[in-house]
């Protein structure tokens, strides 16, 4: 196998200038995502170690985000797989062009009764390189640039099945996938993986076992204004800030689904547009529904008073101001 050595790896972060996780904070800042002390020191561990990271949080957190940055950072391929249910190795893994080959089977049909060619010359063309589709986690094993190591996103993991939960797992394991039609397919460089779940179902243990594991927060009102400000830039801070303060309290009163950090950044986005500064009640009715997602949610909203969200104060909310 041929795998970046710990030393080629520490390297690569010495290179740019990540000698701990402090350095990485930096790092992932000047490509745009605030990482709190806890994910920095878990990203860098993961860095290091050559493990796959697990992230585990409510949907909108910036664990997607987090994986993106990391490959901005390392100036890496980001390479995504999508996980849904019934997701399987031909989806996530490889494919064969069947239409190609049953041209190119034609043609070396017609070649091969002059040429005398064997059946079996002919069909071992069929199973080449030529004709294999690379989905993403092939495409991240057969990364060729060890320098800088693509970075393999499984986003929401716990939406495929435990099969292919068991096969990904061997796949982590390993660094290795076999295609039985041409043999294992070791990893030319340990990819860095990224997995999220949105915790909709446990994960078995085993493969929460293999990564290093981190639960990741919500921000901090103060943080997530922070994080407005650096993605709209029109924003004032008073809008920032009081918007972060909404959807932390929106996030305190159990909404069925609770508004994500993107969601606080559409917000924002819409309110510039509109040419907004200050979030009344008139303007939270007008616009609830960027940030409120469901009608049982928005009747939540109602039943507690618009009024009453917007002069509350959330938990740590005064720390923030």
């Amino acid at each position: 196998m041929r795998s970046v050595s710990s030393a080629e790896r520490s390297r690569l972060l010495g290179a740019l200038g990540i000698e701990g996780p402090e350095g990485l904070a930096r790092a992932l800042e000047g490509v745009g995502y605030l990482a709190s002390p806890r994910v920095a020191l878990g990203a860098f561990l993961a860095l290091s170690l050559e493990r796959p990271l697990l992230l585990e949080g409510a949907p909108g957190v910036g664990k997607t985000e987090l994986a993106y940055a990391l490959a901005a950072v390392l100036g890496s391929e980001l390479v995504r797989l999508q996980c849904y249910e019934g997701i399987d190795v031909h989806q996530a893994v490889y494919d064969w062009d069947w239409g190609r080959q049953i041209l190119h089977l034609r043609t070396l049909e017609a070649l091969a009764r002059g040429a005398g060619r064997a059946v079996e010359e002919v069909e071992a063309e069929l199973f080449s390189d030529r004709f294999l589709v690379e989905r993403a986690v092939l495409r991240a094993l057969r990364g060729r640039e060890a320098a800088h190591p693509p970075v393999l996103l499984v986003d929401e993991v716990d939406r495929a099945d435990e099969a292919f939960e068991a096969y990904l797992l061997e796949v982590l394991s390993t660094w290795t996938v076999t295609i039985p039609e041409v043999g294992p397919q070791v990893a030319a460089v340990v990819p860095v993986v990224v997995l999220t779940s949105n915790r909709t179902r446990e994960l078995h243990e085993a493969l929460t076992r293999r990564c290093l594991y981190l639960w990741v927060d919500p921000p901090g009102p103060a943080r997530e204004a922070e994080i407005v400000r650096r993605r709209v830039p029109e924003a004032s801070e008073r809008l920032a800030r009081q918007l972060a303060h909404i959807v932390a309290e929106l996030r305190r009163v159990g909404l069925f689904k609770p508004p994500g950090i993107s969601e606080t950044i559409d917000w924002a986005e819409a309110l510039v547009r509109l040419g907004i500064d200050e979030v009344d009640e008139a303007v939270f009715v007008d616009t609830m529904g960027i940030v409120v997602k469901g009608r049982d949610d928005a009747e939540r909203v109602a039943s507690l008073g618009v009024g009453a969200i917007l002069e509350s104060r959330g938990p740590g909310d005064a720390r923030n101001r």
